[in-house]
């Protein structure tokens, strides 16, 4: 018995039964337009007050209700809302964005009539039945107490049995309209997916939207690895270095805090660069992306205050490459420094190397292996980084210990895919 009153009057019933009276809101105006029509053709004047005329403007309405719902686009993800919030209908089953195609646009139009024909009748009996109902069940008190003077009853329903069993009618009322709200509720429900859901097309349009998505939090996260830790790893040693020389050597410790300095100050503006695309969504942050040209030098000047002995060849005049080509490169640059610095042990040099062989921009990275580059918990992302962005650029990227020594090195095409 509980089952059963709930599936008539439970929560989920009760919010099927707000929808449909939204859709007999939503039908009132085109059954207005149908009374226009209805009315001088049936050369009538009163069709408010007759019913079957009422239902004729009903069904002339329902048209024009389809025809509304395959021109206006939004009529679907407006619809999806609503079944979402009062149908209980799952998100990932139905279509949120306008319909494009006439396949969706047709669905959503046979959806909405579905909708306001449902919600057109339930509506009506909404406001009929209750009133008759209640009349119903409150019939035998009202002739106990007023008899002819406050009810009069036709011949038919003028006996006792039929007084005593108006109750039970009035009850029964209510509870046949309740039935005929959860039927329609579960029916509209059970087609929502099939005329609301999402096409093919949709299905494309949403998988391509979160490869894109995913393809940008791949770029943010390499971009965070690569400049916050290479900064932390740089700040970290340059604190180190100071620490131990604190009392012997004044002027490399001067030398270390301002190197620490600019790193951290360097670093919050690429920072808040990679957050600003966050924030804005792929809007350019405040401070602009680090590239080769530009701030080779300083990286080099950073990590050579780390107690790091740096040795540069650049063959190439870094004002020569490419925007996207210099800026990836000096990522790549940037990454292998950070690998000597974290992996190189008691070795205090690195040879590096930048040119053009090919019609490749060559990267090359090179410290002696003291101790292989350690795969920590939650860490080793620095050379999948580098293959990422060097397979993006059409390019190659190799690492691995090489006679003695541990060598990174990156093919870049000077032209190709950007």
């Amino acid at each position: 018995m509980n089952d059963f009153l709930r599936l008539l009057f439970g929560r989920r019933a009760r919010l099927r039964w707000i929808h449909l009276i939204l859709g007999g809101a939503l039908a009132m105006p085109y059954v207005f337009v149908g009374q226009l029509v209805v009315g001088p053709a049936m050369d009538s004047r009163y069709v408010f007050n007759d019913l079957p005329l009422q239902l004729l403007s009903f069904a002339v309405g329902l048209p024009l209700a389809a025809v509304t719902a395959a021109v206006f686009p939004l009529t679907r993800p407006l619809e999806s809302g609503a079944v979402r919030s009062l149908c209980g209908i799952g998100a990932d089953r139905l279509a949120h964005g306008p319909a494009r195609t006439w396949a969706a646009k047709g669905r959503a139009a046979a959806w909405f009539t579905l909708h306001l024909g449902f919600g057109g009748i339930i509506s009506g009996m909404s406001l009929a039945v209750p009133p008759f109902a209640g009349f119903l069940t409150a019939l035998p008190l009202l002739v106990w107490l007023g008899g002819d003077t406050l009810v009069e009853l036709p011949g038919p329903l003028d006996h006792t049995w039929v007084l005593a069993l108006a109750p039970v009618a009035g009850v029964a009322t209510m509870l046949a309209l309740a039935g005929c709200a959860a039927v329609s509720g579960t029916l509209l429900a059970r087609w929502a997916p099939v005329l609301l859901g999402p096409a093919p097309e949709d299905r494309l349009a949403a998988a391509e939207a979160r490869a894109a998505d995913l393809a940008v939090r791949n770029r943010l996260a390499r971009e965070l690895h690569d400049s916050v830790g290479h900064a932390l790893s740089a700040v970290t040693l340059q604190a180190s270095a100071a620490r131990r020389v604190l009392d012997t050597d004044p002027e490399f410790v001067r030398e270390a805090l301002a190197a620490i300095e600019d790193t951290t100050r360097r670093t919050v503006g690429e920072l808040d660069a990679v957050l600003g695309v966050l924030r804005d969504g792929d809007a350019p942050g405040t401070a602009p992306a680090p590239t080769l040209a530009g701030d080779l030098a300083g990286l080099l000047r950073r990590t050579r205050a780390c107690g790091l002995r740096v040795t540069s060849t650049v063959g190439v005049d870094p004002e020569a490459l490419p925007p996207v080509l210099s800026r990836e490169a000096y990522r790549i640059v940037q990454e292998g420094l950070s690998n000597a610095l974290r992996h190189a042990g008691d070795a205090t040099s690195v040879t590096l190397s930048i040119g053009i062989a090919d019609g490749h921009l060559e990267i090359t990275v090179e410290n002696p292996l003291e101790r292989a580059p350690s795969c920590r918990p939650g860490g080793g992302h620095g050379l999948r980084g580098i293959a990422d962005r060097a397979r993006l650029l059409g390019g190659t990227a190799e690492a691995g210990p090489e006679r003695g020594a541990w060598r990174l090195h990156v093919r870049l095409p000077m032209k190709g895919p950007a």
